[in-house]
């Protein structure tokens, strides 16, 4: 991109506009209809996972462009500067090494000339001792009763991610544990946790690198009263609670044994962290062994991102399309439908991973965009969202491109439930590309004035994502993929997807109104939130 200013600028940009220009009334019969091998030229299999994308309102030429735009815009040696530790979180200065986590060959990671896998491995066995201590009933609370119940107390990455895991991968959970996850500063989300938990058999989990996170602590001072008031001494607190930080002082300082602290790094982003020791939740409740597994599926999609050609690599297609519908057609939010409850809080933790790093408008020239970036990311699981929003999807004026993400074979031996489900996930893909036409309704004997009602106009793009079986290493390769393919538009969008500035200024502002409402004379605010203020103070004391 040397000597642009704005990707808007750049050639390969311009032919792509060119191209869409041309093409942007076709319609997704029209492509299937003059191409009876499109389903097979247009679907990629990895392993265990086949990737259509052939949904899509794209022609060969349409790929073969995309794919010039992030050869021009240097993908792969971007992709090749993460991978190797290079700083290219250049606003925090840091490395951006997420990968050396799942990093399963025995080749070193160095940053700042240092070996990161020794440190890695380390964190690794000592969450292994810890949590096979905790699922053989062996880690005893003050009373001398065993831990059975874990709650995680942390937030965004600390929270969204081990929460999602743990969601995905109960199946293969210890069922005689209870894992809990609290993240909100709302009283209520930890107060109803613990309303029916027995503080003798009951282990925190604080995550949070500083150990000074807001919410965080709140919750964590609380559950620490908790645990002393039934305990009668501050002594139990080092049987209850561990610490996954970097600050050994504040952790310390908490009660929390250092042995009982597992460490990250700066290098480390929140929502890219589950396997981390931010995973240690996870590794509880899953045990070790499937843990490793999927490190194992991450790591397979790490080699598949690095390795393969760009036509081939499906993280790199993702985001191609992508940005083909965000950036020409001005489709600017993606759904993601896994039609697997295991998954329910998979759309969840995808918001944070895309809106938090490519939710930006500076380039890294320092420069206002002048084109579109993130998308905004939302789902349900299917069917329940067939039964709620998908009457928009189908007929309304936004035109919302999806990822529908399905399992082959069942994990609870319920083909009864699931060839119904998966049947569903295949008929909304079908109908979303191809609708129903006026024609093929009045062919049903439909009453004329029910005709208009009735149609459906099809041509709302669709990927369709098939893995031959929920597990933890299917789990790590789909996670990857869509880190991947976040990475892969941020490069081409050309912003920094690895800091989040814009979580900061609430948190400033809130420390600032929060002494206010205690009574500290009040700053200079707008009318609305000086009235906001006030009015809080003045119910809130009376």
């Amino acid at each position: 991109m040397a000597g642009k200013k704005y990707l808007t600028d750049m050639d390969e940009w311009k032919a792509l506009f060119d191209h869409y220009n041309k093409i942007k009334g076709i319609h997704l019969r029209d492509l299937f209809n003059d191409d009876a091998q499109r389903g097979d030229r247009f679907s990629i299999e990895d392993g265990g996972l086949f990737f259509d994308y052939s949904k899509n309102r794209v022609t060969s030429e349409t790929m073969e462009l995309l794919v010039n735009l992030a050869r021009a815009c240097n993908l792969k040696e971007e992709t090749e500067r993460m991978f190797t530790g290079e700083k290219i979180n250049e606003t925090e200065n840091r490395a951006v090494l997420h990968i050396a986590l799942r990093n399963r060959s025995s080749v070193p990671i160095y940053v700042d000339g240092k070996n990161v896998m020794t440190d890695i491995e380390a964190v690794l066995q000592r969450m292994k001792l810890v949590s096979e201590k905790i699922r053989n009933m062996q880690w005893p609370g003050f009373s001398g009763k065993p831990v059975k119940n874990i709650i995680n107390i942390g937030i965004g990455g600390s929270d969204l991610g081990p929460y999602m895991v743990c969601e995905a991968l109960k199946y293969y959970s210890k069922r005689d544990l209870n894992v809990y996850f609290v993240s909100n500063v709302d009283g209520t989300h930890l107060i109803e946790t613990i309303r029916d938990l027995n503080p003798e058999e009951t282990l925190f989990i604080i995550a949070s690198k500083t150990f000074t996170t807001q919410e965080t602590m709140l919750n964590a001072r609380t559950a620490r009263k908790w645990i002393v008031q039934h305990a009668g001494s501050d002594q139990a607190v080092s049987r209850h609670f561990l610490a996954l930080s970097t600050n050994k002082s504040e952790v310390e300082r908490f009660g929390i044994s250092p042995s009982n602290m597992f460490e990250f790094w700066d290098w480390v982003g929140g929502r890219y962290s589950l396997t981390s020791a931010i995973g240690l939740s996870i590794m509880i409740s899953i045990g070790y062994e499937n843990f490793i597994q999927m490190l194992e599926g991450f790591h397979a999609m790490d080699k598949h991102f690095r390795e393969r050609p760009f036509h081939e690599n499906i993280p790199v297609i993702m985001a191609l399309l992508g940005i083909w519908y965000n950036n020409f057609f001005n489709f600017h939010t993606h759904a993601v439908l896994p039609y697997e409850q295991y998954l329910h809080r998979f759309p969840a933790y995808l918001q944070q991973g895309d809106m938090e790093s490519n939710g930006k408008s500076i380039t890294k020239d320092g420069l206002v965009v002048d084109y579109a970036t993130g998308p905004v990311i939302w789902g349900e699981p299917g069917t329940n969202g067939q039964h709620a929003f998908y009457q928009l999807m189908h007929q309304g004026t936004q035109i919302i491109p999806a990822d529908l993400i399905g399992f082959i074979k069942p994990l609870n031996n319920d083909y009864e439930h699931h060839d119904v489900l998966i049947s569903n996930m295949f008929a909304q893909a079908e109908a979303f590309a191809f609708g129903k036409t006026e024609k093929e309704v009045r062919s049903e004997g439909v009453e004329e004035r029910l005709v208009p009602y009735k149609t459906f106009p099809g041509n709302r793009p669709v990927n369709t994502i098939l893995f031959d079986k929920l597990t933890p290493y299917s789990l790590g390769k789909l996670i990857a993929m869509y880190e991947h393919k976040i990475f892969t538009q941020g490069v081409i969008w050309n912003i920094y997807s690895f800091d989040q500035w814009g979580v900061e200024l609430g948190k400033v502002l809130a420390g600032r109104i929060y002494k206010e409402i205690l009574g500290e004379p009040m700053g200079e605010h707008d009318s609305s939130t000086a009235n906001l203020i006030k009015r809080y103070r003045r119910i809130r004391f009376e």
